[in-house]
């Protein structure tokens, strides 16, 4: 488990497996839906459940942010 700061006062506990995905975000902005495995696709999802990422379409494609 890791704990990762959403906001100055806000911290919230991931696993370790969410804290890999998490990872791929420290070299791009947005990160494709289609770059990711279907596991990666799910994990990215319940990281924007969990308010740590946001998903947004653009241009027709989903796109995870941190």
């Amino acid at each position: 488990m890791k704990i990762v700061e959403i906001t100055n006062q806000i911290r919230l506990a991931i696993s370790n497996e969410e804290s890999d995905v998490l990872d791929l975000f420290d070299q791009t902005l947005y990160l494709d839906k289609n770059d990711l495995s279907d596991r990666e696709q799910l994990i990215a999802n319940t990281l924007v459940n969990k308010g740590v990422l946001s998903r947004k379409n653009i241009d027709g494609k989903i796109k995870y942010r941190k």
